[in-house]
């Protein structure tokens, strides 16, 4: 890191960090990770950013798959998101998971990488069909936090702030960020990392009711159960990802001060 801020970000993980939620694969992706470098960038224009993620990927394939080349960019930050995949396969291990992002979160670390990552919501709370999940994300976030510390990994403690599970952070399919959403994820992982100009705004309630209820959240589910729920249910039945023949939408690193001229 140089002393006027980062010279080089790396983005590691999924759809989340790629930025599925945040635009669209039309008029292009925008997603938190591109929100944080373009703020890293306000300080420190020299900043040159990647973004490695891909949507689908199981933390295993982000092991595989970005690691390497992460860490041949010799990032002085990078980010490691990943492991909710994981949590929808019907074979869920949390040490498993916690030890793919524990040999990333050594891997950087130990050539002097500063990393961040974050923990994950109660998604019980973002849609109740989803609550026989709930006790995987809470051992994935402690398998997340145990590693996180034994290798100085700066973690956005998102899933404790009641705001994260507001409707209006989360897109139609329940799985993704809306925009707002990620710009919260942006501001939480700035905090986290001390960045100037940061602070815990981003925990704060959005204004107004946001919950319906009786026949309203009934008839929700139920659409959002035919509309994502099954077509998802159907890629895992036929083995496929969202991800297939996809790769890194900004695969090397390239100065984040283009990121503004890009955005819409």
């Amino acid at each position: 890191m140089s002393v006027g801020g980062y010279l080089r970000y790396v983005a590691l993980g999924d759809s989340q960090t790629e930025g599925v939620g945040d635009g669209d694969d039309g008029g292009g992706l925008r997603g938190w990770a591109d929100r944080l470098a373009e703020r890293i960038a306000s300080d420190s224009p020299d900043l040159r950013y990647a973004n490695l993620a891909v949507r689908g990927r199981l933390a295993g394939q982000v092991r595989a798959e970005q690691l390497a080349p992460a860490l041949a960019m010799r990032p002085d930050l990078a980010t490691v998101v990943a492991g909710v995949n994981d949590l929808l396969r019907p074979r869920f291990d949390a040490d498993e998971v916690g030890g793919h992002l524990e040999e990333m979160f050594a891997a950087l670390a130990g050539q002097g990488t500063r990393v961040a990552t974050l923990t994950f919501p109660d998604v019980s709370r973002i849609t109740p069909l989803a609550r026989p999940i709930a006790p995987r994300v809470f051992a994935l976030n402690d398998r997340i936090r145990e590693a996180a510390r034994r290798h100085g990994v700066v973690v956005a403690e998102t899933s404790g702030h009641p705001v994260v599970t507001d409707p209006r952070l989360w897109s139609p399919d329940r799985l993704h960020a809306s925009p707002l959403g990620h710009a919260r994820i942006a501001a939480a992982v700035a905090h986290a990392l001390e960045l100037p100009g940061s602070d815990d705004s981003w925990t704060r309630p959005l204004p107004g009711s946001h919950a319906p209820s009786g026949l309203r959240a009934a008839g929700a589910e139920l659409r959002w159960a035919g509309s994502f729920l099954g077509p998802w249910l159907v890629r895992r039945i036929r083995g496929r990802s969202s991800g297939d023949g996809r790769g890194a939408k900004r695969p090397t690193l390239l100065p984040a001060t283009a990121l503004t001229e890009e955005s819409f």
